[in-house]
């Protein structure tokens, strides 16, 4: 027997699994990137959180997929910001069901807690979310950290999950979650509610501005996690690295829209810009780059934006950037 588990590597996903591991059942922790979460590589870090509740891990990419299908179009609209939470939560699971077969698996679980998310996990939410995963109510999504409080499943009415070994938390009190961490020994997990950067509203005006100006694909989601964005009056995006941690994310952007762009012959931040830019919007960013150099103001210096060569003067300072920002 084995349940293919939606894990996020917090500590529901992680209790969740650990209440069906316990049952005897093998567990396939799946993380689903969106491309949506924290700009760093936490592959080892989940890994290691599965195996502690004694699951094997796997990450299944659907940046493409939800981007095209999801993001701009969802059914049950956006939370606070940019976040479809219902049509997301019901995607996963579509996306979860359709690798059933690869795993062998014949249910799903998932740490998801009535009542802790305002928008997501609400009862009727669930429900609709449950709906829209195109598995009725009942079916064979297991969420064990609320099973008692909901209709017994397919897992649980054939026997296969002892419904009395799981829980019936409601609302957003931590308290049992906590006990069972330190009963467990987890000492390695997350908070809920974080980390999913559509829920933020300086990501959200980074994305209005990127769907404002041209068509937004998967490519343009890690390029949005790093660096000042800007927005130039010719209409080209200028992204300039904040400090040495934005210059590595961004030397590892490929993205075919943009050029890299940086000052020579002096320290300096890594930059994107739009390929398109027109030559007052190149003049322009060249300016704004070596801004944020140390080349003493007025001193001549050059950027080079791909394989041009562009002299320029900085500003006498940064503030002449702030028109400019996306994010205000």
């Amino acid at each position: 027997m084995r349940a293919l588990a939606l894990f996020s590597g917090g500590l529901d996903s992680m209790i969740s699994v650990r209440l069906i591991t316990d049952q005897g059942i093998d567990v396939t922790a799946l993380h689903i990137d969106m491309g949506f979460g924290s700009s760093r590589d936490k592959s080892t870090l989940l890994a290691r959180r599965a195996a502690m509740v004694g699951a094997d891990f796997e990450i299944v990419n659907i940046r493409e997929q939800f981007v095209e299908e999801i993001l701009f179009d969802p059914k049950y609209g956006y939370g606070k910001h940019f976040n479809p939470c219902i049509d997301c939560h019901a995607n996963m699971f579509r996306v979860a069901a359709g690798l059933m077969p690869k795993y062998g698996a014949d249910f799903i679980i998932t740490g998801e807690v009535i009542g802790q998310r305002p928008m997501s996990q609400r009862a009727e939410a669930i429900r609709n979310v449950t709906k829209l995963a195109g598995d009725e109510e009942g079916g064979i999504i297991l969420r064990p950290m609320s099973a008692k409080l909901m209709t017994p499943t397919i897992p649980e009415k054939e026997g296969w999950v002892d419904r009395e070994k799981l829980l019936g938390i409601e609302g957003r009190n931590r308290e049992v979650q906590l006990r069972l961490a330190e009963a467990y020994g987890f000492e390695d997990f997350e908070s809920p509610g974080g980390g999913c950067l559509l829920t933020e509203g300086a990501f959200e005006q980074k994305i209005r501005d990127m769907i404002a100006h041209e068509k937004f694909t998967a490519a343009d989601i890690d390029l949005l996690k790093a660096g000042r964005h800007l927005r130039l009056p010719g209409g080209a995006k200028l992204v300039i690295g904040r400090n040495k941690e934005d210059n590595e994310q961004l030397q590892k952007i490929q993205n075919e829209k943009f050029l890299f762009a940086r000052a020579n012959d002096v320290p300096g931040p890594l930059a994107l810009i739009s390929k398109n830019a027109s030559d007052a919007d190149k003049a322009l960013a060249a300016k704004l780059i070596l801004t944020y150099t140390k080349i003493p103001p007025e001193a001549q210096g050059s950027v080079t934006i791909g394989d041009e060569v562009i002299a320029a003067t900085p500003f006498e300072n940064k503030t002449y950037a702030q028109p400019y920002f996306v994010v205000k």
